[in-house]
């Protein structure tokens, strides 16, 4: 892949912290999300003038916390980066692997953004350098989490208005008989909509041998997915000898090593990718190709993301074929109060269109961004500014 990238050295690196209101709550398994949503932002500057960004986009109570995204951007890999060519970018990412542990969505977005900048350089999609394109567009899933159902219903309303056929399921969080009731009201209403069940590791080993067989005999979703803890692996496998539906794995599975532990324990019949989970794109489609290799599935999951972060697994998804049920790329459209990017994420009809525009082939608003600042770190000045 560095054969491609253009040698453009990188001569500045800001970062700020964001937190950006939504339209309402978020209840998963592990926990909930209400009134903002925090996530980093990545600025690569190239010697040409040009910019490239990327968003880290954590969740603490599953891949970590956006102080530790910041901290990792702006005192650990800002060394690692300024002063260096894009055709480094292997090496780049090999040594902020080795310079911080986890920490995998602020990998995920230097990743983003040097390949943003390498675009933006050449002209080129950001997909052109991960491999070849396979698809246009991706079937969009809109996840059905608001504890208020009366909510939920106004937006499965909307849903089937804008040509969203997907709707994920989130369960596990209040009791069974909640799930049940939805997942009846979405059948009943909604019967050309395909539906899939989401825990979130939200049950109990007990808990779970006894309601997820049931949900998958009654209900028959097209998947279900991470019903225990991330490493309750002997559940996992009992459970997927129980159901004939296929069990997905999300929280069990970060990167290629966990997938190989995944395979090698027979724990899913598929996985959620995510570039913020693996550390980057090209892990990300790594995983996913271990994940075909063993006969398993893969759909391209999101965080609480902006636009900026769901263009990123856009172009991931596009150049990996071995991903095929689809993405879950709504919060930009049916989340946020208001979204970073310039110009609108590029969804319509029930897909998500993949760009091919240079870079992201999109730029958040940096009016936005300043906005929207809780701390920043530039280039300027290299000193960390609160309540911006």
């Amino acid at each position: 892949m560095t054969s491609t990238l253009p040698d453009e050295r990188i001569i500045a690196f800001d970062v700020w912290h964001c937190a950006l209101p939504v339209v309402g709550r978020r209840d998963h398994g592990i926990g909930s999300v209400g009134g903002t949503i925090e996530v980093v932002i990545l600025r690569l500057t190239g010697e040409s003038g040009r910019h490239g960004f990327g968003e880290a986009s954590p969740w603490t109570v599953f891949t970590g916390t956006p102080e530790a995204s910041f901290a990792a951007l702006d005192r650990y890999f800002r060394p690692l980066v300024v002063g260096r060519s894009l055709k480094e970018h292997g090496a780049i990412m090999d040594e902020a692997s080795r310079t911080v542990v986890h920490c995998t969505e602020a990998k995920a977005a230097l990743d983003t953004a040097l390949l943003d900048l390498a675009g933006q350089v050449t002209g080129k999609p950001l997909w052109s350098f991960l491999g070849e394109k396979c698809r246009d567009e991706i079937p969009l899933s809109c996840s059905i989490a608001n504890p208020d159902f009366e909510a939920d219903r106004a937006l499965l309303e909307r849903l089937e208005d804008d040509g969203v056929s997907i709707v994920k399921l989130k369960a596990g969080f209040r009791d069974h008989t909640f799930d049940v009731m939805r997942l009846e009201h979405i059948r009943k209403h909604h019967p050309g909509m395909t539906v899939r069940v989401d825990y979130n590791q939200g049950l109990t080993r007990k808990a779970a041998l006894v309601q997820v067989p049931d949900i998958a005999a009654r209900f028959r979703p097209d998947f279900i997915e991470q019903p225990v803890r991330a490493g309750d692996y002997r559940t996992m496998a009992e459970l997927r000898g129980l159901i004939d539906v296929p069990l997905l794995a999300d929280e069990s599975v970060f990167g290629p090593e966990d997938m190989q532990r995944a395979i090698d324990e027979g724990i899913c019949d598929g996985v959620s990718i995510k570039i913020m989970k693996s550390g980057g794109l090209e892990r990300a489609r790594q995983t996913a190709g271990m994940a075909f290799a063993a006969g398993l599935s893969a759909y391209g999951g999101d965080m609480f993301e902006t636009g900026l972060a769901h263009l990123a697994g856009a172009h991931m998804i596009a150049a990996t074929p071995e991903i095929t049920l689809g993405c879950e790329f709504y919060q930009a459209r049916y989340f946020l109060a208001e979204d970073l990017l310039e110009k609108p994420f590029p969804c319509e009809g029930g897909v998500v269109r993949v760009p091919d525009t240079p870079g992201l082939g999109n730029s958040p608003d940096m009016g936005r961004i300043e906005r929207f600042a809780i701390q920043a770190a530039t280039d300027q000045n290299h000193k960390t500014l609160i309540n911006c």
